[in-house]
């Protein structure tokens, strides 16, 4: 069988654009840092354009935006919509409409990044092709109410370029000149998309396929530590499928969720509120479920290997009979 890509499929901009940056960090940006050096003002840049455009995805296009589980103030609606843009992820509106889409139909045909097609698919591949047909924005009626929102939608474009790629291209040719500038443009700005963007799309693929599930095995979504060291926080993925509405991921004290203690510091000065969380029975209940199921699971599977091996035993006695049996006696 000859695997043949749907050329009619294509989605050939956002494709030019994944494929073009990822390709650019691999090069460019090696090759700028070996001609020109390394400089620690483009790496600072980098770093707090990805704490605050990631930020931005995580608590607000993800947990304020997509599920509602805080309220926010003006300061911290209009940071995360401008510096979200920056991911190059869409518009909130956009993002919100798959994301509540994926957590609908998870592991099904209609989950935009449905897992069960594939690794590839779940991680990129849903971007690089067309979905036909398209799904409409028929479940984000409350955010189409918001002026923020729709100001941001309207203009997402313009706010992506300006954010991700003017921005530290400017501070970087105040800092060094057009060395400086193609520095910022490399480091700050196509390196941290690429970046970011793979962080955002591993939690579609990675926290669907490697982990634990502590929490419930309804679908396919895990807990990862290791996937919440770099995701500020979002590799609790089991949990969040489970209690979508909390406004953690990271529900134990001791779990790496900077989203969520950013959250809490906010309500702490009054830029949040309302922080939403499941109860604490709940969870232990679901907890407490899963594990009585994997010991159920257990005892049926030890009772049945130990049926096979004495199933098998009797077997052997039998064929011992029957050949002594045949036997001859003298």
């Amino acid at each position: 069988m000859i695997f043949r890509i749907p050329i009619d499929r294509i989605n050939w901009t956002t494709s030019a654009f994944l494929i073009g940056t990822f390709v650019l960090t691999l090069t460019a940006v090696p090759l700028y840092l070996w001609h020109f050096g390394v400089d620690w003002f483009h790496f600072a840049v980098f770093a707090v354009l990805l704490v605050a455009t990631g930020f931005s995805i995580t608590l607000g296009y993800h947990r304020l935006f997509s599920h509602g589980t805080f309220r926010a103030r003006l300061p911290v609606r209009l940071f995360t919509l401008i510096f979200g843009a920056a991911a190059f992820e869409n518009s909130v509106l956009m993002w919100a409409s798959d994301h509540r889409r994926h957590h609908k139909h998870v592991d099904h045909d209609e989950d935009p990044y449905d897992i069960t097609k594939g690794f590839f698919h779940a991680h990129i591949g849903w971007l690089l092709f067309k979905l036909w047909p398209e799904p409409p924005f028929d479940n984000v009626a409350d955010l189409k109410k918001d002026p923020l929102v729709m100001w941001q939608h309207r203009h997402i474009h313009l706010l992506a370029v300006l954010v991700s790629f003017v921005l530290p291209t400017l501070l970087g040719a105040l800092w060094d000149g057009w060395i400086g500038a193609l520095g910022g443009f490399l480091i700050g700005g196509v390196a941290k998309v690429v970046v970011l963007q793979h962080g955002t799309f591993l939690i579609n693929s990675a926290c669907h396929t490697i982990g634990r599930q502590p929490y419930s095995t309804r679908c396919s979504a895990r807990d990862s530590f290791f996937m919440a060291l770099f995701t500020l926080g979002e590799g609790y993925h089991n949990y969040h499928h489970e209690f979508q509405h909390d406004y953690r991921n990271g529900v134990k004290p001791w779990q790496w969720d900077p989203t969520k203690w950013l959250i809490w510091s906010f309500s702490k000065f009054g830029l949040t509120s309302g922080l939403r969380r499941a109860r604490a029975e709940l969870i232990s209940s679901s907890e407490a479920n899963v594990r009585n199921t994997v010991i159920s699971e257990q005892v049926t599977s030890k009772a049945g290997k130990a049926s096979m091996i004495s199933q098998a035993k009797e077997r052997r006695k039998k064929n011992r009979r029957f050949i002594f049996s045949l036997t001859p006696r003298h």
